[in-house]
């Protein structure tokens, strides 16, 4: 008779194939998640998605001139009415009288904006853009003024819950890049959003408040500071009305300057709305720049370069005069009978030559790019430190003027805490 045993059955013990194919599978899985991590970061940098700034002359343009003018024909009908926009452009300007030879010589486009015209009427809104060299004489220079450091415009888009600012092509990337500011006083710096612009201007970094960083970006776009327009477009149902709800900030803090709400009748008009509330943009900028509001943030005046501020640099220098001369002071009060030793008597050092060396550095998170940033300029010696790579994650770059040989500054920077490997004329370190 056969019995049943009562004991667990054994269990197979795992074979080398089962292994084996379990390191495979891993490895796979490896492969594809670092093949969808590169292909998100590609989506992110190509496509079409930049809007270069159609209107980036200093020339005056003046928008928004309505037209209507019938004649025997269509064509005689427009003619006249570009003819009476160059003049009503002209008044919007404050411009002086001038014959309609002297207006035309200084026409350099008109820009249709919309139009419609009949057998024997034309209506339309024009835009009328004059030379600045040869309008600027008349107007005077009031009006080709241009007073701001260059500011570095991030607009950014809310609507349906997401913060974009050039991650994808929307209607207020277009109004400014469309936006001329000939007449403003305001330098813009306007990134066309292709390529990185994408990855490093987005709304995460409006939000960061690390100076390390805002230098890095404003480096690469050669700017003094940041304005963000910020638009929320809300639908209030399919076809109808769009209300905008528009706020002006400005800075590393975000620092808000004002605020206004404009609604356009359909999505028709939403390119005309959002064309106004960048002149009023331009109009909030402009007097807060007459405030005194809008100047470039002192924390952000090191710049790439690594240069202090010139009146920094003199209240430095003024304070070491003073310790030295108190120090000179103690001393020779400690010994009365030493004589004091003429300039003659002392060799004047020379002075160290400025070499500039690639410093590579592990930036696993952005603490440690801020601290490895701020602990290398303050190593003795360091004269200045560009960031000319970036890489949250990996290892970023620098290049670092120094006062000395590739060995001094290795040194230093092991007095700084960090652990130094030396290659040709660049180093690399981490923590």
């Amino acid at each position: 008779m056969l019995s049943a045993s009562n004991g667990p059955m054994p269990t197979a013990q795992p074979t080398r194939w089962n292994r084996a194919f379990s390191r495979a599978l891993a490895v796979i899985g490896v492969f594809a998640l670092l093949s969808v991590g590169l292909a998100i970061a590609l989506a992110q940098v190509t496509g079409n998605r930049g809007i270069a700034p159609t209107a980036s002359s200093s020339d005056i343009d003046v928008r928004g001139i309505e037209v209507d003018v019938k004649g025997d024909t269509g064509e005689e009908a427009r003619q006249e009415a570009w003819k009476r926009a160059q003049r009503l452009a002209w008044e919007k300007v404050n411009g002086p009288s001038v014959s309609d030879s002297q207006l035309n010589a200084m026409v350099s486009a008109i820009v249709i904006e919309r139009e419609r015209i009949g057998p024997k009427r034309y209506i339309a809104t024009l835009g009328v853009i004059f030379d600045r060299q040869r309008a600027g004489r008349y107007l005077g220079g009031q009006a080709q003024k241009r007073s701001s450091a260059p500011m570095l415009v991030m607009p950014v888009s809310i609507s349906g819950g997401a913060y974009t600012v050039f991650e994808v092509r929307n209607p207020w990337q277009r109004a400014w890049a469309e936006y001329n500011p000939g007449t403003s006083r305001i330098d813009y710096v306007r990134p066309s959003g292709a390529g990185g612009d994408s990855l490093l201007l987005n709304y995460g970094q409006v939000s960061r408040r690390s100076r390390a960083w805002w230098r890095a970006v404003l480096d690469q776009y050669t700017a003094a500071d940041v304005l963000v327009p910020m638009a929320k477009l809300e639908h209030q149902y399919p076809g109808g009305p769009i209300e905008g709800t528009f706020i002006a900030r400005y800075g590393p803090d975000s620092t808000y300057l004002d605020g206004f709400s404009l609604t356009a009748e359909n999505l028709r008009e939403l390119p005309a709305m959002l064309s106004q509330a960048v002149e009023r943009f331009d109009d909030i900028f402009e007097q807060a720049l007459v405030d005194g509001k809008l100047r470039p943030d002192p924390t952000l005046r090191l710049g790439g370069s690594g240069q202090v501020d010139p009146a920094l640099q003199r209240l430095i220098e003024i304070g070491r005069a003073i310790r030295a001369r108190e120090a000179a002071a103690a001393a020779q009060a400690a010994n009365p009978g030493a004589e004091t030793a003429t300039p003659t008597d002392t060799p004047t050092p020379e002075a160290a030559v400025v070499n500039s060396f690639v410093v590579q550095f592990a930036t696993p998170d952005a603490a440690s790019f801020d601290a490895a940033i701020g602990a290398v300029r303050g190593a003795g010696g360091v004269r200045g430190t560009a960031v000319t790579s970036t890489a949250i994650g990996g290892t970023s770059v620098m290049r670092v003027s120094y006062g000395g040989d590739l060995s001094q500054l290795a040194a230093a920077l092991r007095a700084r805490g960090f652990t130094v490997r030396e290659g040709a004329n660049a180093l690399a370190i981490s923590r």
